[in-house]
């Protein structure tokens, strides 16, 4: 079973009344049954920013960017962490991998590489061409 039609399945499960809609009070027991946390009035929220026609309900489109939602937010964290893992104070101050933490790294992972290989790995996705990546390019580069 694909991913959407998973969702799909999960949708009407929680589509109390069968109107092909899901309400905040829906949403909320939807969350809730999977074992997370979600009042009443973030349900609200959630749905009037998620909500595509203005009705006030969640559709199946809008209950899946709801569910991928989370996992984008997920993804996000995981390259965070990686993103440290690159990162050292070598002259751009915190928060960038510059060509020399990127060899550094590149070593303790089995692959070696010159500065001036490091340094055209980087140019590849410096967007703003300051010779070192940012989170932002770091992005950009893993999707």
């Amino acid at each position: 079973m694909d991913k959407v039609a998973q969702y799909e399945r999960v949708f009407n499960h929680f589509d109390a009344n069968g109107d092909g809609k899901i309400s905040p009070l829906e949403l909320q027991q939807c969350v809730r049954a999977i074992g997370g946390e979600l009042s009443l009035t973030e349900a609200e929220v959630a749905v009037e920013h998620l909500d595509s026609d203005g009705d006030g309900l969640l559709c199946l489109d809008d209950f899946v960017k709801f569910v991928d939602g989370g996992r984008e937010e997920e993804k996000v964290n995981d390259l965070k962490e990686a993103f440290k893992m690159y990162v050292m104070d070598d002259g751009c101050g915190f928060g960038c991998i510059t060509p020399k933490s990127l060899k550094r790294m590149l070593s303790r992972l089995g692959e070696s590489k010159s500065v001036d290989e490091c340094k055209v790995m980087i140019s590849r996705y410096d967007l703003n061409g300051d010779g070192v990546l940012n989170f932002d390019e770091f992005k950009v580069m893993m999707f």
